[in-house]
């Protein structure tokens, strides 16, 4: 595909570069809704929701992560996502993941009986 309809992206979490490359486009949520960056588009800085990034490298391949909150900044047809994490899906545990629900559950109830 021709660089003109190509964007830069680099998905950084706090441990480092998660992804890195030119991708066609950038789907993701933030604050206000969801948002689709493509090659060009004006400048942004947005507050990202925690959501499932997309990040279309071509028309038959799109990476996958689990976003979570952080900021999207688009400048100069660069995309720069600084997130609190971004897994592939394949790097998911279930069991973890179930672990921590019930964690924050326990804890949001311990709160409310504090209320």
């Amino acid at each position: 595909m021709a660089a003109e309809h190509m964007v830069d992206v680099e998905v950084l979490t706090p441990e480092g570069e998660v992804w890195s490359g030119e991708a066609r486009q950038v789907s993701t949520r933030t604050e206000v809704g969801e948002i689709g960056i493509l090659a060009n588009h004006a400048p942004l800085l947005a507050a990202l929701r925690p959501t499932e990034l997309r990040l279309h490298v071509s028309d038959s391949e799109t990476k996958r992560y689990a976003q979570a909150h952080g900021w999207l900044q688009m400048f100069g047809n660069r995309a720069r996502l600084l997130v609190e994490e971004a897994i592939a899906p394949e790097d998911l545990d279930a069991a973890a993941l179930k672990e921590q629900l019930a964690d924050a559950e326990q804890r949001c109830s311990e709160h409310e009986k504090g209320s």
